[in-house]
């Protein structure tokens, strides 16, 4: 994946810090001009698309129009499904930025775009959301240490307009996350 300008002067002068720090030179260790930046460019350009992504779909956000989850609601998308009931539907991200990352959903959107658009008459299929998030980390194994991640709007990175809950678990989540 090409790194964006600012990434890849970032990532040189990262390599080149590293190169001269007097912590390694007593030691004899060098450290190549290919070093760890790239995957650190790698992440600043994912993540600058992800941030791109949710402003193009903001634009669309609340058009009612059928989101990618409507067609893996109805199977029209393969998906892997890790968890379903009469309300939710939970699967596989196909992005995954952890070893287990997991999108519950609910079956029926009901103005539910984003978390921003919960009314009272939403609080149970947010319980159930939340509850299946619970029964999916205990599936995947992550029951001990897991997160659970709702973005909300542009700013949030909210890149599909059904309200979904991320799942992510099987590694040491960092604090703060981002």
């Amino acid at each position: 994946m090409a790194a964006t300008p600012a990434a890849a002067k970032l990532a040189a002068a990262t390599s080149s810090l590293l190169r001269r720090s007097p912590l390694l030179r007593p030691h004899g260790l060098r450290v190549s001009r290919d070093f760890a930046p790239r995957r650190f460019a790698r992440h600043i350009a994912s993540s600058t698309n992800e941030e791109a992504a949710a402003r193009t779909a903001a634009a669309t956000a609340d058009t009612g129009g059928p989101t990618i989850f409507d067609k893996i609601i109805a199977k029209e998308i393969p998906s892997s499904i890790v968890y379903e009931d009469e309300k939710v539907l939970a699967f596989r991200d196909i992005n995954p930025q952890a070893p287990v990352h997991v999108l519950v959903i609910p079956k029926l959107r009901d103005g539910l775009t984003g978390l921003d658009k919960a009314e009272p008459r939403h609080a149970d299929i947010l319980g159930q959301l939340l509850y299946a998030a619970k029964v999916v980390a205990e599936k995947e194994g992550v029951a001990d240490g897991f997160r659970v991640v709702i973005n909300n709007g542009a700013e949030g990175c909210q890149s599909v307009y059904h309200l979904h809950v991320h799942v992510l678990g099987g590694r040491q989540m960092k604090w703060p996350p981002g």
